[in-house]
């Protein structure tokens, strides 16, 4: 009985699926934030007093800058999704040990 109790209570834990998910006003503040910095850092750089050169460089390094945050963005997250994953098998493995484990099952004595 305990044995179907506590394998019922972990399986209902493991079921729950965990979602992260930011709400509309997070995400509605960062597109804005972006747009924002961007259209400054371009308007600077328009009005910069300096030859065209100069200009069109600091609009490339702007744009690689940000893609290369967009990129690092994107590997952390990987990352951290794929240590997750590793977590929650993990996790598995040990419901399933616990799950199959009766602690009142008796042990063939051993012989002295």
């Amino acid at each position: 009985m305990c044995g179907a109790l506590r394998r019922r209570m972990l399986g209902a834990m493991s079921e729950t699926p965990v979602k992260q998910q930011s709400t509309a006003a997070f995400y509605g503040q960062s597109v804005a934030s972006f747009a924002v910095a961007m259209a400054a850092a371009a308007i600077g750089i328009y009005r910069l007093d300096a030859n065209a050169w100069v200009r069109a460089f600091l609009a490339i390094a702007v744009l690689y800058l940000v893609t290369s945050a967009f990129t690092l963005a994107k590997v952390i997250r990987d990352r951290q999704e794929a240590g997750q994953i590793v977590s929650r098998v993990d996790q598995a493995r040990l419901e399933k040990l616990l799950a199959e484990h009766d602690p009142f099952e008796k042990t063939p004595e051993r012989p002295h």
